[in-house]
């Protein structure tokens, strides 16, 4: 059994999954933290289900040689082609995905009209007409896929002119629809929430998963003895792409300057 104080990894496409990374290090504090970002392979919103499934067994494994109590996949696409496939070949390890909050939002609206703004992976997948089977039967949800936002957001831009008028273009058909709940449905989009906000009336409600993974990553490892004491050791970063370009983007997206080592599975 793993020890309490043995780290929880963390991984994403790409840098989007720090969004989640902050959230479990607010209300977990006490947790190490290890964060894998495949920025080599970013995006997975546009690669084959086969080809994520094998970046996740990859990053999982090497997680593992970590001695990693717990696994996070802080990736919507991830989750959707490849969570299945590590709780089967770790039936015993912690695994938390992600998931477009489309629970919350079916019951936030008040118009009836929800948005998602979400990778193509993500709106194509089975899992998601799940959701929307499951949690959206009375209510209009409108998906928007957003090509070209990760790519953006991996480059540390958060307000561009380029990146305000792809995000209008996507956001300003949600709108005219009727949507009065916007769905974040790829954890790079809530670095895009303040941009975001100031693009919709304030009555529109934003809604993203990050604390609910956090929630449910402090429920499995309460219910399995493994929350850790503290303190927490320092929060480790590997990337598979240019280690000095994560570095640079850090004190934008997670607010402070940490070492990044090159992942190079």
């Amino acid at each position: 059994m793993a020890e309490r104080s043995a780290p929880v990894g963390v991984m994403d496409s790409g840098v989007g999954g720090l969004s989640v990374l902050a959230e479990i290090q607010r209300l977990l504090p006490n947790e190490t933290l290890l964060y894998v970002a495949d920025c080599g392979h970013v995006p997975y919103g546009e690669k084959t289900p086969d080809y994520i499934r094998e970046r996740c067994r990859r990053i999982a494994g090497f997680f593992r040689e970590q001695g990693a109590k717990a696994l996070v996949l802080a990736c919507n696409t991830a989750t959707v082609a490849a969570a299945a496939d590590l709780r089967e070949l770790y039936p015993n390890w912690p695994l938390v995905g992600m998931e477009p909050a489309v629970k919350p939002a079916a019951a936030a609206t008040r118009s009836g009209v929800v948005g998602v703004l979400a990778t193509t992976g993500t709106l194509q997948s089975a899992k998601f007409a799940a959701l929307l089977d499951r949690f959206a039967s009375d209510v209009l949800v409108i998906t928007q896929p957003c090509p070209g936002l990760v790519e953006l957001i991996e480059t540390g831009d958060l307000c561009s002119p380029t990146l305000r008028q792809m995000l209008w273009g996507y956001v300003e058909p949600l709108l005219a629809a009727g949507c009065d709940t916007l769905i974040l449905g790829c954890t790079h989009y809530p670095f895009l929430r303040p941009l975001l906000a100031g693009m919709v009336p304030p009555e529109v409600a934003i809604i993203d998963t990050g604390a609910a993974v956090a929630r449910q990553l402090q429920r499995l490892l309460g219910n399995n003895g493994l929350l850790a004491a503290g303190p927490a050791q320092a929060t480790r970063f590997w990337t598979s792409a240019d280690p000095s370009s994560l570095k640079k983007i850090l004190p934008v997206l997670w607010h402070k300057s940490d070492d990044v080592q090159s992942f190079a599975m």
